[in-house]
């Protein structure tokens, strides 16, 4: 793989073992957090929890980023590949339903020989790559047959939305261009009982004032994907932190009119895979504890 850093649609092309690209990753992995993940969609936690490996760095940089200690710095264990192996491979053994990547894209040229190695030594749950949706086709195309569940964010539709809250000007297109190889590679969706074990969940933040970005979305994701493949997880987790105070429209939560409008759009469209969440979901519940590195108990 090219030592010069094009995983991502930023393209940075510096090599991360002596530079730095706008994610602030380096080029080895570095794990904040491993963790028997019980707060994720019900399909992915299942019975005993997500086996969610949480990285450092990011190449969106959310204003309004719920894990910006970690997304925003560089902090915790560094890890190779056999490193990432044996952590895998010790999430299996206890009890993971899957093994849940979080923001994985920066160190993928690591992870993917961890897969693989795994994969040969005894891994045999599912893998679920979780990213912020701002990712590139063809880097999608490197996790063909590695991957079995894709958790994409879907964030904003409008360009004016995306520069301003992640620098990110042409997120929509390289979120739905690779949503769709995303789904090449999963569809159609397989289940063991109420356990997703292939298939995509594609999840949506509602945020503050921008319903109507919300519903655009919907409407774009309607008309350009099977609507029978795919999982929504419409979100109402939303809560002011991190950078989010320095935009006035963004320092409040969201209203139910908001979130019930997001939510009737979703039906009235034909959606029939469709998780939701209640007023209490905001707050610091879903915000994992960052200070400790191994956690069986969350």
């Amino acid at each position: 793989m090219d030592e010069l850093c094009m995983l991502c649609p930023r393209k940075c092309n510096v090599n991360r073992k002596n530079s730095i690209g706008f994610c602030g990753a380096p080029f080895l992995p570095t794990v904040a957090k491993a963790m028997l993940h019980k707060w994720e969609e019900p399909c992915i936690c299942y019975k005993n929890g997500s086996g969610a490996v949480f990285f450092s760095g990011c190449q969106l940089k959310c204003v309004f980023c719920q894990n910006h200690d970690i997304s925003d710095q560089i902090t915790g264990k560094t890890l190779d590949a056999n490193d990432l192996s044996d952590l895998f491979l010790k999430l299996q053994e206890k009890g993971a339903c899957n093994i849940n990547l979080v923001s994985p894209t920066p160190y993928l040229n690591t992870i993917i020989p961890a897969l693989e190695k795994s994969k040969k030594i005894g891994l045999t749950i599912p893998i679920v790559f979780n990213s912020g949706g701002y990712e590139s086709p063809s880097t999608i195309k490197m996790l063909n047959g590695l991957v079995d569940i894709y958790l994409p964010d879907f964030k904003f539709y409008s360009t004016e939305l995306s520069a301003r809250y992640a620098k990110a000007k042409d997120y929509a297109k390289n979120a739905l261009d690779s949503i769709l190889e995303m789904l090449r590679q999963t569809s159609p969706p397989l289940w063991d009982g109420d356990h997703l074990m292939r298939g995509i969940i594609i999840r949506h933040l509602v945020l503050p004032g921008s319903s109507k970005d919300s519903v655009k979305i919907l409407e774009l994701i309607a008309t350009q994907l099977p609507k029978d493949d795919v999982i929504l997880s419409l979100m109402r987790q939303y809560t002011p932190m991190f950078h989010a105070t320095d935009y006035a429209e963004l320092t409040r939560t969201v209203t139910s009119l908001e979130y019930n409008r997001v939510v009737d759009t979703a039906q009235k469209l034909g959606f029939t895979n469709v998780y939701t969440q209640s007023a209490q979901s905001s707050g610091m519940d879903y915000v994992p504890n960052f200070s400790t590195f191994f956690d069986e108990t969350n």
